[in-house]
């Protein structure tokens, strides 16, 4: 799907505050409300928007760490990496699960309370997943820059 400039103009704001009335947005992005109605539509139904959240303060919640764990995966095992993807997916701890290239085959994201809640995370959860060769995990000291999506 092309994208116009309105419609660019509509993701970064959107991407700004995804909460604002379409009235609010459609002010902001030079459009009529229902011209800008119509195409918040078009990009929803299209899948260019994938929906809608907030923003959550993992200190609120007590899992004020962020870990960066990588994993490399036994090759003659016959796990599919795709397969452990998926089951790190449905953790509660994990934030974000990619397929990577290099020397790792999997990068996750977590949320946890510490170091105790990693190793419970590493304990429970972690290492009864089968096929995983090596890890290297790395606690986020700071955050300067987190966004959700990018706009060009």
């Amino acid at each position: 799907m092309a994208l116009s400039d309105s419609d660019l103009r509509i993701l970064r704001e959107l991407a700004r505050d995804g909460r604002q009335t379409n009235a609010e947005l459609a002010d902001k992005v030079g459009l009529s409300a229902s011209q800008c109605w119509q195409r918040l539509r078009r990009l929803e139904n299209s899948g260019v928007i994938k929906g809608y959240g907030a923003r959550i303060d993992h200190d609120a919640l007590g899992v004020p760490e962020t870990v960066l764990l990588e994993l490399a995966m036994e090759r003659n095992e016959g796990i599919e990496v795709e397969a452990v993807c998926e089951t790190l997916a449905r953790l509660p701890e994990v934030l974000e699960v990619r397929m990577t290239t290099g020397d790792f085959d999997i990068f996750a994201k977590l949320a946890v309370s510490g170091t105790r809640g990693y190793e419970r995370f590493l304990r429970e959860r972690l290492y009864k997943i089968k096929g995983i060769r090596q890890s290297r995990s790395s606690f986020s000291l700071r955050c300067y820059k987190d966004e959700i999506s990018v706009v060009p």
